[in-house]
């Protein structure tokens, strides 16, 4: 049984592929079928070990982003989207997969196209609230879309919706599950005080950054803190933080880490009593899965509609609060943070929702889906 992978451009596309490859292995496994040969195709992948880590090949296409404003590179990247189609199509056909599964995102769509020009049978998957324009063409000839968001189905063309499922967002094993245990010995913290997680995404978020540094000096009074930064942005942040704590006083209650790797996102999340994150849906779901309140900082919609619309897709559970970055000041978020940190009612009302929100075994649905699939195909 062969199946291709591909999406990406960003951790909250990439990561959720990882977790369904996972599932599939573990269904095989269980279902006594022989372990599928996978293939991760599209540009380079953001995480390449995880792709060596779970034994998925990579075969590279180049793609071209498609971006909503006017720019020259939009010009340059159509032409590398053209070859990356026509790339895919030769590639496809060497492999012919039983299924091909996509996330959608810009690094998808040659590899989508190609798909339906050699009729393989496709699933999708949409994390977000407003789907990409990717997932809205594959949506055409999928075999099946999952969605994350409820908000997301009506996105969808109507002749299409009879196809769509609401199953969540996929999240690895690794992390679905917060270690509450050895949190604080293992990020080199005390336990005397609430601890505060900050996830700019997985390439990090400057106005975020910027926030939390000029805030530090009141936060770590109150309350640890750990500081996913961005790999690109560590040693500014870490120098800026070093000077905003020059005194050293409460030093100890600050660690700023460039990426968490799954180890140091379980424990810190099973020390966190709330969470300041941007909106992707891979963060989101996390969150949710972990019960954890959060306030949500979205890019701004002339960046990226997708994250306010998943911000207010959330919160209106009541699992989280949204703070426009136009608004994120550092006193405000500190007011913010102080207002829900000092209501241990509150904490659990949104507790409680973000549990109810999340769907733990979405990764396990969409394997099963791929599966029968690819198993259909075969015969």
């Amino acid at each position: 049984m062969k199946i291709v992978l591909t999406g990406g451009g960003s951790g909250g596309h990439f990561y959720p592929l990882i977790a369904v490859a996972e599932q599939l292995r573990a269904q095989a496994a269980e279902r006594k079928l022989l372990d599928p040969e996978l293939i991760y195709l599209g540009p380079e992948p953001f995480d390449r070990e995880a792709l060596i880590a779970q034994d998925i090949a990579f075969a590279k296409t180049p793609a071209g982003k498609m971006r909503r404003y006017a720019s020259i590179f939009n010009v340059f990247d159509a032409f590398k989207t053209l070859f990356g189609i026509i790339k895919s199509v030769f590639q496809l056909y060497s492999l012919y997969p039983d299924v091909i599964f996509s996330k959608g995102g810009y690094a998808a769509f040659p590899t989508m196209v190609a798909a339906r020009v050699l009729r393989i049978p496709v699933v999708i998957h949409e994390s977000d609230a407003h789907p990409g324009r990717s997932n809205l063409y594959a949506a055409k000839f999928a075999r099946a879309i999952g969605i994350a968001h409820p908000d997301a189905a009506h996105e969808f063309p109507e002749r299409v919706r009879d196809r769509i499922a609401l199953v969540g967002n996929p999240i690895r094993h690794g992390i679905e599950h917060p270690s509450p245990a050895g949190g604080h010995e293992f990020l080199d913290l005390r336990n005397d005080v609430p601890t505060l997680l900050v996830l700019g995404g997985s390439q990090g978020a400057q106005a975020i950054n910027d926030t939390i540094i000029d805030a530090l000096p009141i936060l770590v009074e109150r309350y640890n803190v750990v500081h996913q930064t961005g790999s690109a942005h560590l040693e500014e942040v870490k120098g800026l933080a070093h000077v905003r704590l020059r005194e050293g006083r409460y030093e100890e209650r600050y660690r700023a880490y460039g990426l968490l790797n799954e180890l140091a996102l379980r424990m810190a999340a099973g020390i966190a009593s709330l969470i300041i994150a941007r909106a992707g849906s891979g963060t989101i779901f996390e969150v949710a899965s972990w019960g954890i309140p959060s306030i949500l900082v979205p890019i701004p919609e002339d960046v990226s509609h997708d994250q306010t619309k998943n911000a207010f897709s959330y919160a209106r559970s009541g699992a989280a609060e949204v703070m426009e970055q136009k608004n994120l000041t550092p006193h405000l978020l500190i007011a913010e943070v102080d207002r829900i940190m000092g209501d241990p009612a509150l904490r659990q009302q949104m507790s409680e929702a973000a549990k109810a929100f999340a769907r733990p075994d979405a990764a396990a649905k969409i394997a099963h889906v791929i599966l029968e699939t690819a198993l259909e195909h075969a015969q």
